[in-house]
């Protein structure tokens, strides 16, 4: 099947001509122009309003891009209207499939089943070059849509042009799951570094003498909101860096405040004075990708975590070598005792392999899990058209014998588990739109999950954070489900 999809993605690629740009952005799921000012409300009226074209396609790639253009450059008073009246005119051109594939691209949720990986092979057979240039290239530069084009047109010599740039952020190394600490020394062959897991927000730092900035894990530029980061980054004893870290605020106790209380500083660009006070940050570093001109993204995970002793103690992650079961263990409950998150376990050998989530880096964190009723069911798309995926999840408000939702999950499901649920939620349907299927409150799943947050956007206050199925319940009746009380009392205090 990958196979299939990157054969197909790869024709795609090549019989795009001068619009390559456009569509091998599109298939990476972006708009070339960023953001165009068309939220959620205006796609929720236009799928309401506006019935699809007859189905034969009239729309041109280019004709498309530049109206996205166009609306994203509306602004003024009645933009939103003017925008809103712009949608409506494309959509009233698209045909069905052609809706739904725009509504997804410019919400930002395209799912057509083919993930980057399968984007980098079809690159790399489009332009019959090594799949581990296209891979290394994308790597470097974080945008998949640079590196098509790039390929496409300039070839394999190209690629091998690009380096890491300050001020070019680069996507994150990522960690496959492991269940425990032994776990993971076995598939480390018993020699790992074991880093304490902080609960804050992942943030890279590029510094060039004075000049710092400050990223997220999605390359969004946070340096305005975070000053206290930078200012820490000015004091590290390299003129020129790239490294990965975290920020976290942490009480007076030296515990961690909430994953949520250390967001707030993230999502206010006022007020950073008085909030830098309220709410300082600390920061920690884990690696280094370049160091004063240097790259270090090749270099084995102990010569890139020896360079880091050179930074003072305040700043580094706190992080053991082990060998021995007993001692991850100890350092695992330490960690979590302590409050945080769990712990990372990291082969000593490992490169730094950015954008990939490689199984040189293990995360081992405690997981609960709770037995919640299916509230609704959102269609699939992509690999999953055609069967319910995305299951609403609730759980029991014994005061009045109903249901509180409190989040959505498509994961842990397979393919068997996909097709059974399809079936029987159907059976239970009350009702049902476009995209998704209402059902009754009947069957029981149990769900595991990382922790419990506060959120406005459910009606319970309260959302699960990386929940994933574990297998439907049919020996437990909806009543016997966790009560929204339980949920909340596991909110971190």
């Amino acid at each position: 099947m990958r196979r299939v999809k990157s054969r197909t993605l790869a024709r795609c690629l090549q019989g795009a001509g001068p619009d390559l740009p456009v569509v091998a952005a599109w298939l990476a799921g972006v708009l070339c122009q960023g953001r165009i000012g068309v939220g959620f409300s205006t796609l929720a009226d236009v799928k309401r309003t506006v019935d699809p074209a007859p189905e034969t396609p009239s729309l041109g790639v280019s004709e498309v891009n530049e109206l996205f253009s166009t609306i994203q450059s509306i602004a003024g008073e009645g933009a939103k209207g003017a925008r809103l009246e712009a949608v409506r005119g494309l959509f009233s051109r698209a045909t069905y499939a052609e809706r739904i594939f725009l509504l997804e691209l410019i919400s930002g949720e395209l799912r057509q089943g083919a993930q980057e990986g399968v984007l980098l092979d079809a690159v790399a057979t489009a332009a019959d070059i090594p799949v581990d240039a296209v891979r290394r290239a994308f790597m470097l530069t974080g945008d998949l849509p640079l590196v098509a084009v790039t390929a496409l047109r300039d070839g394999e010599q190209a690629l091998s042009q690009f380096h890491i740039e300050l001020f070019r952020p680069l996507k994150p190394m990522l960690a496959s799951p492991a269940e425990t600490p032994a776990e993971a020394l076995v598939l480390l062959d018993h020699d790992a570094f074991v880093d304490r897991k902080l609960d804050g927000v992942r943030v890279q730092i590029h510094r060039d003498g004075d000049a710092v900035r400050v990223y997220t894990r999605h390359l969004h530029d946070v340096t305005g909101m975070v000053p206290e980061v930078a200012q820490a980054a000015r004091s590290f004893p390299w003129e020129q860096f790239v490294l990965d870290g975290e920020a976290i605020a942490m009480r007076d106790d030296g515990s961690p405040h909430p994953f949520q209380v250390t967001m707030k500083r993230f999502g206010r660009k006022v007020d950073v004075g008085r909030l830098r006070l309220e709410l300082p940050l600390s920061t920690y570093i884990f690696d280094a990708l370049l160091l004063d001109g240097e790259e270090c993204i090749d270099w084995p995970a102990h010569q890139r975590f020896a360079a880091l002793d050179a930074l003072p103690a305040k700043h580094q992650v706190p992080r053991i070598r082990v060998t021995r079961p007993d001692d991850a263990y100890a350092f695992y409950e330490e960690t979590v005792e302590a409050g945080h998150e769990g712990i990372m376990a990291k082969a000593p050998e490992g490169t730094y392999q950015a954008g990939a989530r490689g199984r040189s880096w293990l995360k081992i964190k405690p997981s609960h899990t709770l037995d919640l009723v299916v509230l609704a069911a959102e269609w699939g798309s992509g690999r999953r058209k055609g069967w319910l995926s995305n299951l609403h999840l609730g759980a029991l408000d014994p005061d009045d014998g109903g249901f509180v939702m409190l989040g959505k999950t498509f994961k842990g499901l397979t393919d068997e588990l996909l097709t059974w649920q399809t079936e029987a939620l159907q059976r239970l349907e009350v009702e049902r739109n476009d995209w998704q299927v209402f059902v009754r409150p009947e069957l029981v799943v149990e769900v595991a999950f990382n922790d419990v947050q506060v959120s406005p956007q459910y009606p319970g206050g309260v959302a699960l954070r990386f929940a994933r199925v574990k297998r439907y319940r049919p020996d437990k009746e909806p009543h016997q489900a966790d009560t929204i009380h339980a949920v909340r009392a596991l909110l971190p205090t």
